[in-house]
């Protein structure tokens, strides 16, 4: 499909989850041929919303598919999963973020910001569902000893003694409504444009002339009471220096 066409469609599933219309954005995104890893993402986080856990993996699958080097599909899809199986999805968010604290989506349209933290956070979510205490507590441990903001140390206190007591940690997900959205000069783009104008119309000063259109310059001859005739050009820029110049009965206008 165009990209235009794909570009009027995301734009428009966006408008709908932002009015949080999870199912019209869902119409909207499914009538995306050719989707991106961005719109499948957008895909899962409706599903999400209206909790539809199955068809929201599958997306997560569909969106990995597209770019395999996408960290946030990972976390989010860890987060959705918490199997023992999203333990393989936090490494591969971990790898993607290439020794980075901290991604910043923003610039591919997510207003989100990734932290090496919260991936490890999740791996602990994952222990604690296992039953598996002592690893989730050294793995938050490693956690608190990553910089980077998001609310790192109040979070991980605070896992930190839930994990203690033994109760199963919530993951953390990328909020509800934080979707990819098109770049607003491409959506500024769609709006038509008129390059050429409205037709204007414009009277002749050439008597009974009801010619329209371009054709070159056209003798126009008048005749008066006296048979004395004037002959007129077609509008040109030196009207009237043609004028002050000739001193026959032939006027230039």
């Amino acid at each position: 499909m165009l990209y235009t066409e794909l570009l009027q469609l995301w734009n428009e599933a966006v408008k709908a989850l932002d009015a949080r219309d999870w199912e019209g954005a869902l119409a909207k995104l499914e009538q995306i041929s050719e989707p991106t890893s961005r719109t499948l993402f957008n895909t899962a986080s409706a599903h999400l919303a209206l909790g539809q856990l199955d068809q929201a993996l599958k997306a997560l699958d569909f969106t990995i598919a597209k770019d395999e080097r996408l960290a946030v599909g990972f976390f989010q899809r860890a987060a959705v999963m918490m199997l023992e199986e999203a333990l393989s999805d936090c490494i591969w968010a971990q790898k993607h973020m290439r020794g980075n604290m901290v991604i910043d989506y923003r610039q591919l349209g997510l207003q989100f910001k990734l932290y090496s933290w919260q991936v490890l956070y999740n791996a602990a979510a994952v222990y604690c569902r296992m039953g598996q205490w002592e690893q989730a507590r050294e793995v938050l441990v490693s956690a608190s000893q990553e910089k980077g903001g998001g609310g790192r140390g109040a979070s991980i206190e605070m896992a930190m003694e839930s994990v203690l007591r033994q109760e199963v940690l919530d993951p953390l997900l990328v909020p509800e409504g934080v979707v990819f959205r098109p770049r607003k000069q491409d959506v500024e783009q769609l709006q038509q444009r008129d390059f050429l104008g409205k037709a204007k119309v414009i009277s002749s000063m050439i008597p009974n002339d009801d010619f329209g259109g371009f054709e070159p310059l056209r003798l126009q001859v008048l005749y008066n009471d006296q048979c004395q005739y004037k002959i007129w050009l077609s509008v040109t820029p030196y009207a009237e220096l043609c004028h002050s110049v000739f001193s026959t009965e032939t006027w230039f206008l």
